[in-house]
């Protein structure tokens, strides 16, 4: 399941690609498990998906707000985003989370958007049908008077 692939069963019936289950599982807080044939625990997802509060007001300092180009909502309005998701294997740690308003943040996990961290920072890059070239952008607007790479 670490790459996309297969299928999960939800509630024990229902099959559903095992993309949608991760997207699920992160949006509902829950700790992903994949079961072998006889029941069995193959995989658990990490233990602490919540972010603790040294690492939230270390990522306040860094983000100043919703990370996403052109959002100005202040970090009191946002989540702290798992840029490679938490139920695909994403360490809570700073150098794997994002501010994000809760619209940017369902922006991320439900289009064709995509997060990444570069040079310790995130950016995020468009769909193609939004700019063919699908160049990075980042939010400028928390960073008044600083350079932004």
């Amino acid at each position: 399941m670490k790459h996309g692939t297969g299928y999960g069963l939800i509630n024990g019936q229902e099959s559903c690609p095992a993309a949608q289950i991760r997207r699920m599982a992160c949006d509902a807080y829950i700790v992903p498990a994949v079961l072998g044939s006889k029941g069995e625990i193959l995989d658990i997802g990490q233990k602490r998906r919540t972010v603790p509060l040294a690492i939230r007001r270390a990522l306040i300092l860094r983000d100043k707000g919703c990370a996403f180009p052109g959002c100005r909502k202040k970090p009191k309005q946002c989540d702290a985003h798992h840029v490679v998701f938490w139920a695909n294997g994403g360490p809570t740690a700073l150098y794997n989370l994002a501010l994000l308003c809760p619209f940017h943040h369902n922006l991320i996990h439900h289009t064709e958007w995509e997060a990444r961290m570069r040079n310790g920072l995130p950016e995020f890059i468009p769909p193609a049908f939004l700019d063919p070239e699908r160049k990075p952008r980042r939010n400028l607007l928390h960073r008044q008077g600083k350079e932004a790479a």
